[in-house]
């Protein structure tokens, strides 16, 4: 057990002693270690041998870091070796931190890599959590860990740090350096410290925040703005077109006024947006406050993979197209367009309900991975789809590939006899498609 004396040791200076881990090599891991490798020792963690490998081989299958970029990052090496990270004095966390299938926070992954640094944590230690979690969680649920494993106490011994994640992926033009990062840390001096290490590699600047509990309280209400957002923006979409509205025309005329929030409807996927504001849900009831914006936004959203469904249905019905034993094309599955992303995506929700019609989907997306997509939903995608071959064709992403494909590069798919093109994304013109949110 060690002495517990107020440590005297100053921070490391940067970057010359700072002796980096970025624990967790994802899609926000990986380009913040990139990034700090460029000017200073990093170790990147990862359980996964296999991604371990492939980084160590200079590519990223995510595409967030392109590969003259992973090998400018001269300091950076990776390993799945919990050993290799012993010497480190400060621990950055980027973990995932989904729910689970009660859609409860699921603090497992980010207990997990806590329990790893715990068993190497030295006096003088920082660590810094990127992870999104609900407002408390670091000093209720991570810091009992670091302490309990490593038998050192929290702002005697070690300190620790809260600086939430923004990477957009796919985004190309909102990098890292150029978003600004929200910082904070257990102590004033350790807020300090964690704030000059970002600042190290934030060209945009950063936001130090007064505490832990408010970075972590900010970064949970980015997303859950959003979705609330865009849940009122799908119910007037199904509200619009009972009414025989097109939804996008009185949205681009509501657009018109300066003060517009350009919000469209669609499918709410991905590791943020349909993930976080049940974070937050979580922590209001375990307060006694029950949520009605928040909640409701989430179960509307999660309803429109269901709603999608139904429409093409009718549509294929009032169009006498045959619904039992159709074939229909699915364009796109990952959340997002433009990146390789298939978390929490809600197309599958759009299949699972297609199902229940007994309708055959054909998954095509140039961009998912296919044993990816074999081993999160159990879909095999296709490799090209058939020409003349489908009753439906379901614009679901905006892949680039797809958008130059147009109108007539989609319907080639569909059957001559009749079919109907479902545009979910809005990347063809209205007098192109059969249907459109």
């Amino acid at each position: 057990m060690t002495d517990h004396l107020t440590l005297t040791k100053p921070f490391p200076a940067l970057p010359g002693e700072v002796r980096l881990a970025v624990v967790g090599l994802g899609y926000v891991g990986l380009p913040l270690a990139v990034e700090f490798g460029k000017t200073m020792d990093v170790v990147g963690f990862d359980i996964n041998g296999a991604r371990v490998k492939e980084l160590s081989t200079g590519t990223d299958f995510t595409l967030e870091v392109e590969d003259d970029a992973l090998a400018s990052s001269t300091g950076l090496r990776f390993t799945e070796d919990p050993d290799d990270i012993a010497d480190c004095n400060v621990y950055i966390v980027t973990t995932p931190t989904p729910i689970d299938a009660a859609k409860q926070p699921d603090l497992t992954p980010v207990l997990s890599a806590t329990e790893t640094i715990a068993k190497v944590l030295s006096p003088g230690d920082t660590v810094i959590y990127e992870s999104t979690v609900y407002p408390g969680a670091t000093e209720e649920q991570c810091v009992p860990v670091l302490e309990d494993l490593s038998g050192l106490l929290v702002n005697v011994d070690f300190f620790v740090g809260y600086s939430p994640e923004r990477i957009n992926p796919g985004d190309k033009e909102h990098r890292l350096p150029t978003i600004v990062k929200v910082t904070s840390g257990s102590t004033p001096e350790a807020a300090d410290f964690v704030d000059a290490l970002y600042s190290s590699i934030i060209t945009a600047g950063t936001h130090r925040a007064s505490s832990i509990r408010v970075a972590e309280a900010a970064k949970v209400i980015e997303n859950t703005q959003r979705d609330v957002n865009i849940a009122l923006i799908n119910e007037l979409a199904i509200l619009f077109n009972r009414l025989d509205i097109d939804t996008e025309e009185v949205l681009q005329a509501a657009g018109s006024k300066w003060n517009f929030l350009g919000f469209r409807p669609g499918l709410v996927g991905g590791h943020c947006i349909g993930v976080d504001p049940y974070y937050l849900t979580h922590k209001a009831q375990a307060v006694g406050y029950h949520p009605e914006i928040i909640l409701a936004g989430r179960r509307l959203n999660d309803s429109m993979g269901s709603y999608v469904a139904s429409q093409l249905v009718k549509r294929m019905t009032k169009e006498r197209i045959p619904v039992r034993g159709a074939r229909v094309l699915m364009l796109g599955l990952t959340f997002k367009e433009n990146t390789p992303d298939l978390r929490n995506s809600h197309v599958v929700d759009i299949l699972t309900e297609l199902a229940e019609y007994e309708i055959h989907v054909d998954v095509y997306d140039p961009w998912a991975r296919a044993d990816e997509a074999q081993k999160h939903y159990g879909i095999d995608l296709v490799e090209q789809p058939e020409q003349g071959a489908y009753g439906a064709v379901i614009v679901a992403v905006s892949h680039h590939q797809f958008v130059e494909m147009g109108a007539a590069g989609m319907r080639a798919y569909g059957d001559p006899a009749g079919h109907i093109l479902y545009d979910l994304k809005y990347v063809l013109d209205k007098c192109d498609s059969d249907l459109r949110l």
